[in-house]
């Protein structure tokens, strides 16, 4: 009884490096050449739930993403963590990809690596945000989904000595939605699923020497007109930095003066309120 377990992770830019980022004027995408990375965090969620279903049932966990040839140092991390092994998507012909042909790569990419029982995935990318990728990969692959998972349980068919199905809460405004999923399955998780591990140092020593294989354009069954910038049907209008109009004034004086100030503005403003003014200190 094992499973074939993929988690797809994205390297975002470093918060503390976004105000370095700049916007390219002609494809009017971000420019992320000498802007650091870190793992998307809830990413980590994902791996971490990959890992603890690996350890009650058997299997392999694959960490995959497509990014710059850089991304080797994500799935480092990742298999630092516990996976198994990494695939790293990365041509130029990628770049530029919308969700949709990032979910198409992304797919491509798992087919060539085989047949897998679970996709993992986070929620949402913390730069794009728009948590539109694992539906559209799940579409693309033929299999369930769910997102915004918050509880999984396994169901063992001990006849079968396999895992069929399972049993996952998805979490909505107030309170949640309890699902039963026939396998294979991709499932988007959320924060409150788990907390990730720690990456030891005995981790990382093994993760240098765990297979990681680098997939380009040219090793993937792939639509080269589904692929990068000219295959996102989402094109960006206009890209721009918005003016500050507005301006803070102090108003100084004791407490009638300041309020008299207020009213005058307000009232120059075509604003007229009736207040009374006391110096009793009332509060």
């Amino acid at each position: 009884m094992s499973l074939k377990i993929a988690v797809c992770i994205k390297p975002v830019p470093d918060p503390d490096y976004y105000d370095q980022i700049t916007i390219d004027p002609v494809r009017k995408t971000i420019t992320r050449a000498g802007i650091p990375t870190i793992i998307n965090p809830v990413d980590k969620n994902a791996l971490e739930a990959a890992l603890q279903i690996k350890e009650q049932v058997g299997g392999t966990v694959t960490v995959i993403t497509m990014a710059p040839p850089n991304g080797e140092e994500s799935l480092r991390e990742m298999l630092a963590m516990g996976a198994d092994e990494a695939c790293l998507l990365t041509d130029r012909a990628f770049g530029g990809a919308d969700t949709l042909a990032t979910s198409y790569t992304l797919a491509q990419g798992l087919k060539k690596l085989g047949n897998f029982d679970l996709v993992f995935t986070g929620t949402e990318s913390a730069d794009g945000a728009t948590s539109q990728v694992p539906s559209q990969l799940a579409e693309w692959l033929g299999m369930a989904h769910l997102w915004n998972v918050s509880e999984i349980k396994l169901k063992e068919d001990q006849a079968e000595d396999k895992v069929q199905e399972l049993q996952a809460k998805m979490k909505i405004e107030n309170g949640y939605i309890e699902y039963e999923v026939k396998l294979p399955a991709v499932l988007a998780v959320s924060r409150d699923l788990n907390t990730p591990r720690f990456t030891s140092i005995m981790g990382v020593m093994k993760a240098k020497k765990k297979p990681l294989t680098v997939f380009t354009v040219n090793d993937v069954d792939v639509d080269r007109t589904l692929i990068g910038l000219d295959g996102s049907p989402t094109k960006a209008g206009a890209v721009f930095t918005p003016s500050l109009s507005r301006k803070g004034e102090r108003l100084t004086g004791d407490l009638d003066e300041v309020v008299e100030q207020l009213l005058q503005k307000l009232r120059a403003a075509g604003i007229n309120l009736e207040i009374k003014s006391s110096s009793q200190g009332g509060r």
